[in-house]
């Protein structure tokens, strides 16, 4: 996938610092597990729709799916909504107001905010006016974001509980990635500033976590724009254009405290998740080309060190680019609990569960095949270790696009009114 944009449940909004009252309710839930035990089934999915890369000239859209079982358009598209211009590639989108906001009565989640990646535009979509036909509120433009802070590729949108939206932002309208950091907008969707002090952006960025609690604010390392915008290429990791390394800053104050390098084992780390019980100070990361999951975690000093937690074998293949295929880890979620972990092996296909209790050892509970380059009927076929050529049985899944078999990666999911 391009990138899930889960709506995620940060810690209760009092642990952000915000001045919430505690009897009041604003957006979201107190807890994760209120909104695991409490939280309504969704009716409604918004899904981000790419067009970039398959030779159809136009604009992005958001598509609204209906998840009713008792709908007679259950699993269908009911309504498109239509971004301004071509090319943007919607990225990882986010809700104006969360659970950072649940003390908040003044909050209301009724805005989706829709980070385009290539064009450094921001879509603001109003979703509670008719939540089954989104309207467009508002376009961020890329200039405005360049001029007011220098900022480009927007990528990863969070919701904090002062109100103001914060994005990770990849490089510079250039595409430098020296030129990365986090933009914010206010309340009102205006460009506000850069969230980070000056001096405190190194290079490269990708995704973000905060945990309030712990103070701490965790950011990934993706690439330079100016490399991965024109396709991967394996020699620009070798040229130093690919980050290794994780970003510890204070928070919310914007300091950066630590700069955790992975080393050869955590390649391309994309996805920032912390537990959800924000007591913990505990989180993982996946290293897309080497796939593996980084577990980091605080010390006894108060600093924070890392270590591989889950290893995906390479496997070896025939009629493919290399002798070995990597997992190529994209995306992962962990259940509101903390109980489980699930990660997406996109080359190979497999989705995998692993049981997360004991955060430093996890094991794997379950495995499913949806796709991927090793499913029968591919050209590519998996070599076992007796020198057996096999392949892996796919289930039909059905996928929900107006383009038949477009494209799984091309689309990110994000829940309509409750959170995974």
């Amino acid at each position: 996938m391009a990138g899930a944009a889960a709506v995620d449940v940060p810690a209760p909004a009092a642990a952000n610092g915000g001045a919430c009252c505690h009897a009041a309710k604003g957006p979201g839930y107190a807890t994760p597990l209120e909104a695991m035990e409490k939280g309504p089934r969704e009716k409604l999915i918004y899904v981000t729709c790419v067009y970039n890369g398959t030779g159809i000239n136009k604009p992005d859209y958001l598509a609204t799916v209906d998840l009713d079982p008792n709908s007679p358009t259950y699993s269908q598209v009911i309504h498109r909504l239509p971004v301004t211009h071509i090319g943007d590639e919607l990225h990882h989108s986010g809700w104006n107001s969360c659970s950072s906001c649940h003390g908040d009565p003044s909050a209301e989640r009724r805005f989706l905010i829709l980070p385009s990646l290539l064009s450094g535009r921001v879509y603001v979509v109003d979703t509670a006016t008719d939540p089954r036909a989104p309207s467009l509120h508002k376009v961020v433009q890329a200039e405005d974001i360049a001029e007011k802070t220098g900022l480009g590729f927007p990528h990863t949108s969070h919701c904090l509980a002062s109100g103001d939206i914060m994005i990770s932002c990849l490089g510079d309208k250039e595409g430098n990635a020296a030129g990365n950091g986090f933009l914010l907008l206010d309340s009102e969707f205006n460009v506000k500033g850069r969230w980070e002090k000056p001096g405190h952006s190194p290079l490269f960025g990708y995704d973000f976590w905060y945990q309030p609690r712990h103070k701490t604010m965790i950011s990934s390392t993706w690439g330079a724009p100016a490399a991965f915008r024109t396709g991967f290429n394996l020699q620009h990791v070798q040229d130093g254009l690919y980050g290794r390394h994780l970003h510890v800053y204070d928070w919310p104050g914007g300091e950066l405290k630590q700069t955790l390098d992975l080393g050869d084992t955590g390649l391309l780390p994309l996805e920032v998740r912390f537990l959800h019980d924000p007591s913990k100070d505990t989180g993982y990361v996946g290293c897309a080309l080497t796939s593996n999951m980084v577990r980091f975690f605080k010390t006894a000093d108060g600093s924070w060190s890392h270590e591989v937690a889950i290893d995906v074998k390479p496997l070896k293949v025939r009629n493919w680019i290399l002798p070995e295929m990597p997992g190529l880890i994209t995306d992962f979620v962990i259940s509101l609990d903390d109980r489980y972990l699930y990660l997406v092996n996109w080359l190979h296909g497999d989705i995998r569960q692993y049981n997360i209790e004991d955060p430093a050892k996890p094991v794997l509970a379950g495995q499913v095949w949806v796709g991927g380059l090793l499913q029968k009927g591919s050209d590519v076929v998996y070599v076992t270790d007796d020198g057996q050529e096999e392949q892996y049985n796919v289930p039909q899944v059905k996928v929900i696009s107006p383009l038949g078999t477009f494209l799984i990666e091309k689309c990110n999911l994000v829940v309509a009114h409750g959170e995974l």
